[in-house]
């Protein structure tokens, strides 16, 4: 195994909260229905991060859909990643096998990091 890419991304809680408030169709656009399903926004200011941040792990291409990288719960609640669509052919293009994902939040900010390895 070798590390394909990492991502990292930073999120102003209090930002995103109103830019949800603001704009209530982008949730829609942004997240799978139950990545919307997440109550407290500050989890869901994480989940934003790490689309985020798989993006960068990828090189950034053009053309991801959002709902194509989804933030699940895995065994025992730890947080992990489903990629399908447009996401899934850039990871294979990269040969990308396993994904690796931390999520936080605390004091206003969320932060994502994404490990991509083939």
């Amino acid at each position: 195994m070798a590390v394909v890419g990492i991502g990292v991304d930073v999120v102003d809680g209090a930002r995103f909260t109103a830019t949800l408030s603001r704009t209530p169709g982008i949730a829609m656009r942004l997240f799978t229905a139950p990545e919307r399903d997440v109550v407290r926004p500050e989890r869901l200011a994480a989940r934003f991060a790490a689309k985020e941040a798989v993006a960068k792990a990828l090189g950034a291409p053009p053309g991801l859909d959002w709902h194509d990288a989804e933030v699940v719960l895995g065994a025992g609640g730890r947080p992990a990643l489903r990629v399908s669509g447009t996401v899934a052919a850039a990871a294979a293009r990269l040969a990308v096998a396993t994904w690796h994902l931390s999520l936080t939040h605390d004091g206003g900010v969320a932060v994502a990091m994404v490990v991509a390895e083939s």
